[in-house]
């Protein structure tokens, strides 16, 4: 998650979803690092464009990004949009479809 000081977006996700994240199964497959958008991009981290908003939530796999939300669109439309960016990587050792 890419936040900044001061973004109401950002502020209400995490009042709607980040106590809730670390217990689902997203939480246990793609646990969340908050990177603030004004620091350097971590060098451990590959992204395909600079992001320019906040919050963005980028998908990574192995360092790379696999795809990213821009915005938070609410809660409702935060797990769809979640579920999708799952499809696009195998999810090691999962028995089900999270996105299911």
């Amino acid at each position: 998650m890419v936040e900044e000081q001061g973004c109401l977006w950002c502020i209400r996700w995490n009042e709607e979803i980040a106590p809730i994240y670390p217990k689902t199964e997203e939480g246990a497959h793609a646990p969340l690092r908050r990177i603030d958008l004004h620091d350097p991009q971590p060098s451990d981290l590959t992204f395909k464009l600079p992001v320019r908003f906040t919050p963005t939530f980028i998908l990574m796999d192995n360092g790379i990004e696999v795809g990213r939300i821009e915005g938070y669109p609410g809660e409702d439309f935060f797990w769809g949009l979640l579920g999708v960016l799952f499809q696009r990587i195998p999810i090691r050792g999962a028995t089900t479809n999270i996105a299911g």
